[in-house]
């Protein structure tokens, strides 16, 4: 295998460029969303810059308190960012702790399934296996959270009279709303379903790409990939539903009652 290619801050202002034409060409159609793309790309370059720094001495200590500091740290930028991205999140705090232990008990239990069952690194907690294979379940959870959330909240409030009707016919809160719940599970497991079905084919993974591009065996970069892949499938099938009974218990109360004044 040959070696990686070191790239020089030139490179990334080369690859910069590409995302200015990009805003050009969208301040051209008045989108409205140049100011975002240049915001993002910043938040992308200082974030990933200091992550590299951190990761650089988490991966030169490996003491496992450091671990937990960074997956703690995930953790709560995760369910800050599900609570963000809800059109009509629960008041208070409610939409972040239901984030939060959510991702806790699902991308959590499955990361440490996968690293002291399936990987078995020495220690279990090694963080160059610890934090992708945990960043990797998390992001794509949160994704999949964050948008059933938001497809349940903005179902029940466009199809209120709907859901009211059937509750004073004498249905349970799950039976009212069983058939927008099954929509929502769908919708964020489609993205899941597509990318594993069209991996290899379509796209290289970003796991996979990453470790054939430091030079590792193709062969063994597949197997990681997939089983990467199971774990983002259970992690993102598991964190739905869990959330989403979490926030029917929220929006139901113990006569049975739709409670959208729980909602912002």
């Amino acid at each position: 295998m040959g070696e990686t290619v070191d790239l020089s801050i030139w490179d990334i202002l080369f690859s910069a460029s590409i995302v200015v034409c990009l805003g050009i060409l969208l301040a051209y159609y008045r989108l409205g969303i140049t100011r975002t793309l240049f915001i993002a790309s910043v938040r992308l370059v200082v974030q990933l810059l200091l992550v590299g720094y951190v990761l650089k001495v988490l991966f030169a200590e490996g003491k496992l308190v450091y671990v937990a500091i960074m997956a703690a740290v995930m953790l709560l930028v995760a369910s800050r960012e599900i609570m963000a991205r809800q059109k009509r999140r629960l008041k208070g705090w409610g939409a972040f702790g239901l984030g939060a232990s959510t991702l806790f008990v699902s991308s959590f239990a499955i990361a440490l399934f996968g690293l002291m069952v399936v990987v078995r690194p020495d220690p279990w907690y090694q963080p160059q296996y610890a934090i992708p294979l945990l960043g990797m379940i998390m992001s794509n959870t949160m994704s999949g959270i964050s948008l059933s959330m938001d497809r349940l909240t903005s179902a029940l409030h466009d199809n209120r009279a709907i859901v009211e009707q059937r509750l004073a016919l004498g249905e349970t809160a799950r039976e009212a709303i069983l058939p927008y719940m099954r929509d929502c599970i769908r919708t964020g497991i489609m993205p899941v379903v597509n990318s594993m079905g069209t991996a290899g084919i379509v796209a290289l993974p970003g796991m996979m790409t990453g470790q054939i591009l430091a030079g590792a065996n193709p062969t063994e970069a597949v197997k990681y990939q997939i089983i990467i892949w199971f774990f983002i499938a259970g992690g993102v099938g598991f964190g739905m539903a869990v959330s989403l009974r979490m926030l029917e218990s929220r929006l139901f109360d113990k006569r049975q009652r739709l409670r959208l004044d729980r909602l912002r």
